[in-house]
C-alpha cells in the first residue's frame, strides 16, 4: 500500500536523524581540564546518552528535555520540562544549567547538546521579567503565525540564557555545540534560540517584527523591548572566540535518506525544499497544485514520483479545535486534491508529536475529503476551526509513533502514481 511506503520513508528520515551515530562522529577535542555536558531540546536526552557512550573521559552535566522524552544516563542528569509553553521545571533547570557552567576555567570544556524545542525548555526571564511573562510571550508568539526565525529573535530579547548568553556565562571555558537542527535553512543560531550561539538580528528588528505580527507583550516586556537593556553578546565577542558549532543532523540529510529509499522501490523522488516556511494551509495549496500538475500533465516531474519537503510551517489560530501544523497542512491538502485518484500523502513531525497532540501526523489521499463528509465532518469547517486532529481521528488516518528521540522538524511526502 502507498501509505505503508510513505510511513517507511518517514521512519527512514527519522532514523537518519537519530543522535547515536551522529554524536559519535562529531566529538570535540579532549580538554586538559573538566568536561561538562549541558543541553536542551526534544532530542537532547538521546544526544546525552550517545555522548556518554562515545566519550572515554570523565564527564558531568545536566540536560533538559520535553516530558516523556527522557532517556536514562549514568553520568549526565536528565530532567524534563514543558513544551511548547514553559513551566516551573524548565525555569529551575535553566537556573541549574547556568549555575553548572559558572566558575569554569580556560582548560575546561562545555559540550552543549542542542536540539529543537530548547527555547521553551530553557525559560530564563531577563531581569525585570517573570516566568509568567515568558509564558505569555510564548503563547502570543505561537498564536501569531510568525515564522520560527522571527519567533526566536523576539524570544531572545527577553531571555537571560538565549542568543549566546549561556556561552558567555561559560567563559573562559571552551564551548563545543552539537546541533540537531529543526529549523529551515539549518542556521544553528536559530535552533532553540541559540543559547550558546549569538543570534543574528537586532533589538530594532525585533521591535519591527512585534509590530508587524501584532504580538501582544506583557507590560514589562514592552518596556524592556523599548530600551537597550539585556542585549545579547555579538559573534565578535572575544569571550566566544574559541567556541565551535557543528550541525550533526538536519532535515536535508533526512530527506535525502527518504529519497534514496523511494528510488530503491523504483519510484523517483524530488526534494522540493528542506526549508519551507509559511502558513500550513497555504503551503498545502502549493504542494497540491504541483501534485495535480504531475498527475494530469506529467510535469514538472514524471509519474510515478514522490514529492518530498521539509521545514517548519506555522498555524495562525482562528478557531478552537485540535491539531498541529502537519495535520492542518494535510487537511488543506485533502480539500485541494479531493477526487484525485493518484495522490497519497503523509505529513508528520519528526519528533513524533505534531503540536501538542499525541500523533506525529496523518495520511490523506483523493478520497479523504469524501470520507470525512460521510463521517459527518465538513472538511472546510474543520479547517476553519483548526480542528484537523479531530477530523483525522474520526476516520482513523492519524499516524501515531510516540516520541522518536530526535527532531528535524516537518516531513512531507506526496506520492503521485
Amino acid at each position: 500500500m502507498d501509505t505503508m511506503l510513505l510511513e517507511q520513508m518517514f521512519r527512514t528520515a527519522v532514523a537518519q536523524a537519530q543522535p547515536a551515530l551522529a554524536v559519535a562522529q562529531n566529538l570535540p577535542e579532549r580538554p586538559k581540564g573538566r568536561t561538562v555536558v549541558i543541553g536542551a531540546g526534544k532530542a537532547s536526552a538521546q544526544m546525552a546518552h550517545a555522548f556518554e557512550q562515545a566519550w572515554d573521559g570523565p564527564i558531568t552535566g545536566l540536560v533538559v528535555t520535553r516530558y516523556g522524552y527522557a532517556q536514562a544516563c549514568e553520568r549526565i542528569e536528565i530532567v524534563e520540562a514543558a513544551h511548547p509553553v514553559p513551566d516551573e521545571a524548565g525555569f529551575l533547570a535553566a537556573r541549574r544549567i547556568m549555575e553548572t557552567v559558572s566558575g569554569l576555567g580556560p582548560d575546561d570544556l562545555v559540550v552543549a547538546l542542542i536540539s529543537g524545542g530548547g527555547s521553551s525548555l530553557l525559560p530564563a526571564p531577563a531581569p525585570g521579567l517573570t516566568l509568567d511573562d515568558e509564558q505569555a510571550i510564548n503563547r502570543s508568539l505561537l498564536a501569531s503565525g510568525a515564522p520560527i526565525s522571527v519567533m526566536n529573535l523576539i524570544r531572545n530579547q527577553f531571555s537571560a540564557i538565549k542568543g549566546g548568553r549561556l556561552a558567555a556565562r561559560c567563559a573562559p571555558a571552551r564551548v563545543a555545540t552539537l546541533v540537531v537542527s529543526d529549523v529551515p535553512g539549518d542556521d544553528p543560531a536559530v535552533v532553540a534560540s541559540g543559547p550558546t550561539i549569538p543570534l543574528a538580528g537586532t533589538r530594532s528588528l525585533a521591535r519591527k517584527y512585534v509590530s508587524l505580527y501584532g504580538i501582544d507583550l506583557p507590560p514589562h516586556a514592552q518596556a524592556l523591548l523599548a530600551g537597550d537593556d539585556n542585549l545579547a553578546p555579538l559573534a565578535t565577542d572575544p569571550a566566544l572566540a574559541r567556541n565551535s558549532v557543528r550541525t550533526i543532523a538536519s532535515a536535508a540529510l533526512s530527506l535525502e535518506a527518504a529519497a534514496a529509499q523511494a528510488r530503491e522501490q523504483g519510484i523517483e523522488a524530488a526534494i522540493l525544499s528542506d526549508s519551507i516556511e509559511g502558513e500550513a494551509r497555504d503551503v498545502a495549496q502549493v504542494h497540491a497544485a504541483i501534485a495535480k500538475e504531475v498527475a494530469t500533465r506529467n510535469r514538472p516531474f514524471s509519474k510515478p514520483v514522490v514529492l518530498l519537503s521539509g521545514g517548519e510551517t506555522t498555524v495562525t489560530l482562528r478557531g478552537k479545535g485540535r491539531g498541529g501544523r502537519n495535520a492542518e497542512f494535510l487537511l488543506a491538502l485533502a480539500i485541494a486534491i479531493d477526487g484525485s485518484e493518484r495522490v497519497t500523502a503523509l505529513a508528520a513531525d519528526t519528533d513524533g508529536i505534531d503540536g501538542s497532540e499525541d500523533n506525529a501526523g496523518a495520511f490523506v489521499d483523493g478520497t479523504t475529503a469524501t470520507r470525512l463528509r460521510h463521517a459527518g465532518i465538513d472538511p472546510l469547517a474543520a479547517l476553519a476551526n483548526n480542528d484537523a486532529y479531530s477530523a483525522f481521528k474520526a476516520i482513523g488516518d492519524l499516524l501515531v509513533t510516540g516520541p522518536t528521540g530526535t527532531n528535524v522538524n516537518d516531513f512531507r511526502a506526496i506520492l503521485v502514481r
